[in-house]
């Protein structure tokens, strides 16, 4: 998890160069789009239908069982789907990354959408003054409890019983590595279905830890021969195995791949084989189920990716996705496709916002990151998406999901009377990014139809939606919001390119006033009352660079673009300002907590009613395609 790179790995990929994948089969990106790091979107056209949601919310301040009692390092989550259930489990340290001490909590979900607290299932562990690392002569354990560090987190046994594994590791220091091979070991306990757990048991321990002073036994002394044979299916695969190299034994016989590459990431192939993919984009593919690794690791060729993890799969449709951060960065999350398994050819968003490090702390880096999906034989949800859960700025925990097939271009107008829209079905050409304190999901408006609610107490970060739409030059636009109050809060409408690019912004402000954005000031296109219904109604040209508004049938004027686009693909509706924060420019460590950080905004709520788009007739395929 450390920023640096481990001596093996930094050897790896200084040969690189001179490696070429020219007669090795491997994955690659043959599409043309590029992510610009200048935004945190990267510029990237949105997988359609995809829903980001914050699941747990760090809160040093306000402490609670919703929020693993206000630790605010929360990272590298895990996935799984057993028993009409997702599994979630994450790490957790107080403050920062390698800092004691640590634990790993677990929360589930029946849908994806409302999450249990987070219950701590492996925690923190004291080590027994006096421990040294043969490497760090000097350095003494004392008062020390360990941190944990693990790559993999679940396995479903071929008899399905769900099992949940983590790593205890000793950091000596705030820059040690806890995933050295020097550590305590591996530990792993029963998921049962009655929502308990079973007994913690050390499944593998590192050759330089001394068992007799384990706190807990190890796997073999069970009564249970069920839960036996399980952690022995764990030893006895290949793949599993691979995913534990870093903090294991260097020399762990049980290990194919010895080499220091991180956060191991497969799937098969139709014919079989297993590709494998770790941090930097390395690749290579076993011909044996991961037995063997016989072709040089190399980079993928033509994938952008840096020390974040990057997860690849087989999606319900027999296609294949990759999802990781296309960049030299933490940002975007993005998401590839290929039909074969090899060939990726095009670059979708994913989730395109990084929210405010309320919290610094040691290692935490900005951005969406540390993606994992539900890995083979763990799960497969009934809606068939592609499920994927990661960390917010190493803070807070996050999961998507994206509907497959993936796409990214629309094919139909908007045409959403949410209130005549079949249950379940209000938002599947909706793209949403909905917060613990900041939700927008379809609910109850005060007429008591239903529509899209946008609620938000959060101090730092907003609610967002947006449709994408067939590309046009020209587009009318009408939707109705409610809004709850005119004395706060904030409501945003946007109408964008391709890209992201606002030509148009609209917005309910938080002195009652409807405005729209002109250059760089604001100027007023009316006022509003709470509880009002406001039908607005939008036409836009981009050639001429302007826009009309009319609100419940009365024509407000024209207006010019406070941005030039060629056309537009998006409408997006935001509760709170644009942010730009950090920049490329950004120092990568932040040392500081924002004020008031735990303290929430008085709520303010809006709502949509509807959302329709059209084409004037004559502007008919006047697009550029």
């Amino acid at each position: 998890m450390s920023k640096h790179i481990a001596p093996l790995a930094a050897t790896a990929l200084t040969v690189l160069g001179s490696l070429s994948a020219r007669g090795q089969e491997t994955i690659r990106y043959t599409g043309t789009t590029l992510s610009n790091v200048d935004y945190h979107h990267g510029q990237l056209r949105p997988a359609i239908g995809t829903h980001t949601r914050q699941v747990l919310r760090a809160n040093r301040e306000q402490p609670s069982a919703a929020n693993g009692e206000g630790w605010t390092y929360n990272h590298a989550p895990m996935l799984a789907y057993w028993n009409g259930q997702f599994y979630l489990q994450y790490l957790s340290n107080p403050v920062g990354e390698h800092v004691p001490p640590g634990r790993t909590l677990l929360l589930t979900s029946k849908d994806g959408e409302t999450w249990t607290n987070p219950t701590v299932i492996f925690p923190p562990y004291k080590i027994p003054d006096g421990v040294t690392k043969p490497d760090q002569p000097g350095k003494v354990a004392k008062d020390l409890v360990a941190v944990m560090h693990q790559r993999v987190g679940f396995y479903v046994s071929k008899k399905n019983r769900l099992l949940t594994l983590g790593y205890y590791g000793i950091a000596l220091d705030a820059k040690d590595d806890p995933n050295d091979g020097q550590g305590i070991g591996r530990v792993v306990r029963e998921v049962l279905s009655n929502g308990k757990f079973g007994p913690i048991y050390f499944l593998r321990n590192n050759k330089t830890w001394d068992k007799s002073k384990s706190t807990y036994p190890f796997y073999t002394s069970s009564k249970d021969k069920g839960f036996v044979a399980a952690c022995e299916e764990i030893l006895a695969s290949p793949l599993m195995m691979q995913q534990m190299v870093e903090e294991q034994d260097r020399d762990d016989p049980l290990i194919p791949l010895k080499k220091e590459y991180k956060a191991f990431s497969y799937y098969h192939l139709p014919d079989n084989r297993v590709v494998g993919i770790w941090k930097h984009a390395l690749t290579t593919i076993s011909p044996d189920g991961g037995k063997t690794w016989p072709n040089p690791v190399v980079r993928a060729p033509k994938f952008v990716n840096s020390n974040a993890k990057i997860w690849g799969q087989r999606t319900s449709d027999g296609r294949y996705a990759t999802v990781y951060n296309p960049s030299e960065f933490r940002w975007p999350l993005g998401i590839s496709t290929s039909e074969n398994g090899l060939d990726y050819t095009d670059l979708w968003l994913v989730h395109g916002e990084i929210s405010p490090m309320r919290y610094g702390g040691n290692y935490k880096s900005y951005g969406p990151q540390y993606v994992r999906g539900i890995q083979e034989g763990d799960g497969t949800p009934p809606d068939k998406k592609l499920w994927v859960t990661y960390s917010m700025n190493k803070e807070d925990i996050w999961i998507a999901s994206v509907p497959v097939p993936v796409h990214a271009k629309a094919e139909t107008q908007a045409n959403e009377v949410f209130a005549q829209l079949p249950a379940g079905q209000e938002l599947v050409n909706w793209n949403t990014y909905s917060l613990v304190q900041a939700p927008v999901e379809i609910g109850k408006l005060p007429d008591g139809t239903k529509g899209l609610v946008f609620k938000d107490s959060d101090k730092f970060d907003y609610a967002k939606a947006e449709r994408v739409i067939p590309e046009a030059k020209k587009v009318v636009a009408e939707f109705s919001v409610v809004p709850a109050q005119n004395d706060k809060g904030l409501l945003q409408i946007e109408f964008q390119d391709g890209k992201g690019t606002p030509a148009v912004q609209l917005t309910f402000d938080a002195e009652g006033n409807f405005r729209h954005k002109a250059g760089a000031r604001f100027k007023n296109i009316t006022k509003y009352q709470a509880g009002q219904q406001y039908d607005v109604r939008v036409s836009l040209d981009a050639d001429a660079r302007s826009f009309t508004v009319s609100i419940n049938g009365k024509p407000s004027g024209t207006y010019i673009f406070f941005a030039p686009v060629a056309s537009f693909e998006r409408i997006m509706f935001r509760t709170g300002e644009a942010r730009h924060f950090p920049t490329p420019d950004t120092p990568a460590d932040q040392t500081y907590d924002l004020p008031q950080a735990g303290e929430s905004d008085p709520l303010a709520t809006f709502y949509l009613k509807s959302l329709k788009t059209s084409v004037p007739e004559a502007a008919t395929g006047s697009a550029a395609n």
